[in-house]
C-alpha cells in the first residue's frame, strides 16, 4: 500500500492493490495517524506558516511553464543517453504535465512516462532521480516492491535520500 498526504489540500490519498480488504486499508491508515498529522503540519508550514495552508503555495504561470518545459526538454537527451544503457529500458514517449500529487508516473505496458513539469524548476538532481525511478518501472516490477527496490539500489544507491528530499518540496498549485 502507498499513503500520501496531498500538498494541495492536505487530503490523504491511498493506493492499494484490489485484493486488499477495506478493513486492511483502514487499519493501515489508522496505524499511520501520527505520520499523517506530522505531514499535514509540515505542509501547512511550507505553504504559508499555517495560516493559509497550501493555498499560499506558488502558482503556475505561462512563463513558469515555458521555462520548466524548456529546462526538462534540454536535459532529457543527456539523461536518457546516460540511463538507458544502465537501466536497459527506454521509454517510448515522455510527456510533461502539471501534477499536484506525484512527481512522475509510468505505464510499463506502453512504455510511456509522465513527468511533473515542476521538476524543470527544481534542482536537476530531482529530475534525474524521478526519471530513473520511472524508467525502472519499465521493467514492470509491479509497484515499489523488492524487485523495484533492488533495481533502484543498483542504479541509484542514494535514491531513498533523494526521494525524501524531493517529497519535502512544496508542490505548485494550478492557477
Amino acid at each position: 500500500m502507498y499513503l500520501r498526504v496531498r500538498s494541495a489540500d492536505g487530503d490523504v490519498e491511498i493506493s492499494a492493490p484490489a485484493r486488499m480488504s477495506e478493513r486492511q486499508i483502514v487499519d493501515f491508515v489508522r496505524s499511520r495517524r501520527e505520520w499523517i498529522a506530522l505531514q499535514r503540519s509540515r505542509l501547512s508550514g511550507l505553504a504559508g506558516g499555517g495560516s493559509g495552508g497550501a493555498q499560499n503555495a506558488p502558482v503556475w504561470t505561462d512563463e513558469l511553464a515555458r521555462r520548466a518545459e524548456a529546462s526538462i526538454r534540454a536535459a532529457l537527451p543527456g539523461l536518457l543517453a546516460k540511463w538507458e544503457p544502465i537501466i536497459g529500458r527506454a521509454p517510448s514517449h515522455i510527456s510533461l504535465r502539471v501534477m499536484t500529487s506525484r512527481w512522475g508516473s509510468c505505464t510499463p505496458k506502453t512504455g510511456r512516462i509522465r513527468l511533473n513539469l515542476q521538476l524543470g524548476l527544481m534542482d536537476p538532481k530531482f529530475l534525474e532521480s524521478v526519471l530513473v525511478h520511472e524508467m525502472t518501472h519499465l521493467w514492470n516490477t509491479r509497484g515499489h516492491g523488492p524487485e523495484f527496490q533492488r533495481r533502484m539500489d543498483m542504479y541509484q544507491p542514494d535514491w531513498r535520500r533523494l526521494k525524501r528530499e524531493l517529497d519535502r518540496q512544496p508542490v505548485m498549485r494550478r492557477p
